[in-house]
């Protein structure tokens, strides 16, 4: 498919409404799917990995390593498919995170769904954390003693996921994740590869909610992010399978 008629289908994805007349007839294009090669996973290593984010969870929601667990209203663990092989991490949670136990629900977390749905995949078929489980005050970025005191949590989620490719959003994510101060319009762009597992850093959607010139990099991040699934995920064929009946 033509790149700028996937990119304004991007953008309309993620609700730009306004799309160039001459061009809107093509984004009706549908991209070939084709029936994944692979049965999925052996339910019981699966169930196995859900047993052990209930533990974690639990005590997540009991940590006071840091000061964030007595300011927090609800630490938030995560949420998703612990089958992915797409992970995405943020910074830390927000308000309506903090009320409700679940990362990204607010606004950034509405355009974070749009984007995931942008290169063909639902909420379902990811999994999304933070690298802080409780709200820091003010949402400002966290203080390195709180993601110290969060890394074996996000270390243990990513060791049991094991997923082929880490998205990160935001500036501190993707220095924390990468061990740099390198700013992330440095970061972005490009994978990265640590132990084994491909990390695309990129603009927080929190950032494209005030700077929508942010948006054009998001979307060729997450082409790559796609193009590298489809090329490496069986989760990702699955996925597509899925969609594919349910249109028929």
């Amino acid at each position: 498919m033509n790149d700028a008629v996937e990119y304004l289908r991007f953008l309309q994805n993620i609700g730009v409404d306004v799309i160039p007349s001459a061009l809107a007839g093509e984004l009706k294009n549908a991209l070939t799917v084709s029936t994944p090669a692979e049965s999925p996973p052996a339910e019981g290593t699966i169930m196995n990995v859900v047993a052990r984010f209930s533990e974690m969870a639990a005590d997540v929601a009991g940590c006071e390593r840091c000061g964030l667990g007595k300011s927090r209203n609800m630490a938030v663990f995560g949420a998703g498919n612990p089958d992915t092989d797409l992970m995405f991490i943020g910074e830390g949670p927000g308000y309506d995170e903090d009320q409700q136990g679940i990362p990204f629900v607010g606004k950034a977390g509405q355009l974070l769904t749009k984007i995931i749905n942008a290169i063909e995949l639902d909420r379902e078929d990811v999994y999304i954390t933070n690298i802080v489980k409780c709200r820091p005050p003010g949402n400002r970025d966290p203080l390195p003693e709180e993601a110290g005191a969060c890394h074996p949590y996000l270390s243990e989620q990513i060791r049991l996921i094991q997923p082929k490719i880490i998205c990160t959003l935001g500036r501190h994510a993707s220095q924390v994740i990468l061990n740099t101060t390198e700013s992330i319009s440095r970061l972005r762009g490009r994978f990265h590869s640590i132990n084994g597992i491909m990390i695309m850093p990129t603009y927080h959607p929190a950032y494209l909610l005030r700077n929508a010139s942010g948006k054009r990099p998001v979307w060729e991040d997450m082409q790559k992010i796609r193009d590298y699934l489809k090329e490496n995920s069986d989760m990702y064929q699955r996925s597509q399978y899925g969609r594919d009946t349910g249109s028929s």
